[in-house]
């Protein structure tokens, strides 16, 4: 257990790393990166390293042990979503005069606070960034550095000023990690008190490499697909719901095929009358809608002649079928019209309704 287990980015956990070694770690790190890309992972490495009560060396710089109970209690914390869906849980459980006022948290050590954001609005508030300022300037009581981290870029307005002030004038014992996937969501006088430090995309072969160890079931090709699908975001390749997609994509080619073909529209009802209203309806309506953008995508990459830059290659002649139908102008239309979709799901439009729409305005373009 170590900073070898953190994959890809090499130069940057070495920076990092020699910060640690030469004690003079910035009170404040901006760690970007796309969706899966290891900030928070890399920012509780970090956390650990400062904190570990038997630290370690690799490479002739500092490590952490992961066994001493700093270290354990830190890593605690790294199943983020879990973590967070067990706060939520807990504040739902509270009065409603009690929960109104409640901002949610995580924590597994008492010296390491973790800021998710807060639903619904799903951005940092104030009231999280005051528990900050309330606490920055203890002392950590059973370990050597406060560590604060942001998980999100998205502070509403008072809360980013609020940062601010804490960033002007930190504490020698404490290090806030603001984790985004866009900095430039952050305030300008907020990154200039911040070292700002990017973690660039694996390419498809390092995920390809890093999956054939981790999901040893799935086949050559369906590695591949994945590599490509996650952007080079162990992350997301770790998490990916393979079924899930290929599910998705089946439907997705038959809204494309009775559009491009036209004839019989039986399976298109067929296919459209599964997608219900509910909270499970919708996530499958827009994993839905996310692969039929990523279908027209490949559809343009193959009519351009750019077949290295495909993510479905696991289904590219059939694509290429497809493609010959599809024209520049038939893939701008299909993109707005799906757009339309998403739209009209946030007025609550009956979905399957939209779908079987979307399959015959397509069809009407083409």
């Amino acid at each position: 257990m170590g900073f070898s287990d953190f994959h890809g980015n090499t130069a940057t956990v070495r920076r990092l790393r020699e910060m640690l070694a030469r004690e003079r770690f910035p009170h404040a790190v901006v760690l970007s990166g796309g969706r899966g890309s290891g900030k928070y992972t890399l920012a509780l490495m970090v956390a650990q390293a400062l904190n570990c009560l038997t630290p370690t060396e690799s490479d002739g710089l500092p490590d952490f042990c992961g066994q001493c109970k700093n270290c354990i209690r830190i890593a605690q914390a790294g199943d983020l979503d879990a973590r967070f869906a067990e706060a939520v849980e807990a504040r739902e459980g509270l009065r409603e005069t009690d929960k109104k006022e409640t901002r949610l948290f995580v924590q597994t050590h008492p010296d390491v606070l973790i800021i998710p954001p807060d639903p619904p609005q799903m951005m940092i508030k104030v009231d999280q960034v005051r528990r900050v300022i309330e606490t920055i300037h203890y002392r950590p009581s059973e370990a050597r550095e406060r560590v604060y981290i942001f998980t999100d870029s998205a502070f509403m307005k008072e809360a980013a000023n609020s940062l601010l002030k804490v960033l002007e004038e930190p504490p020698d014992f404490a290090t806030i990690f603001l984790l985004s996937e866009n900095p430039g969501e952050l305030l300008p006088t907020i990154r200039s008190r911040s070292m700002v430090f990017s973690l660039s995309a694996l390419s498809v072969e390092e995920v390809d490499s890093y999956l054939a160890k981790q999901r040893p079931e799935w086949k050559p090709e369906q590695r591949a697909l994945v590599a490509r699908l996650c952007e080079g975001a162990l992350g997301r390749a770790r998490s990916f719901d393979l079924d899930g997609y290929v599910a998705a994509r089946a439907d997705a080619l038959n809204i494309l095929n009775s559009a491009l073909q036209g004839g019989e529209h039986t399976q298109l009802f067929k296919v459209t009358e599964t997608y219900r209203a509910g909270a499970e309806g919708r996530e499958k309506t827009e994993h839905l809608l996310r692969t039929l953008y990523s279908l027209l995508r490949d559809l343009m990459f193959i009519n351009s002649d750019s077949l290295g830059l495909v993510h479905n290659t696991d289904i590219q002649n059939q694509l290429k079928k497809l493609a010959d139908s599809a024209d520049f102008n038939w893939i701008a239309g299909a993109s707005e019209r799906i757009a339309e979709v998403e739209r009209g799901m946030r007025r609550n439009l009956l979905r399957s309704l939209s779908l079987d729409a979307l399959g015959l305005a397509l069809e009407k373009n083409a």
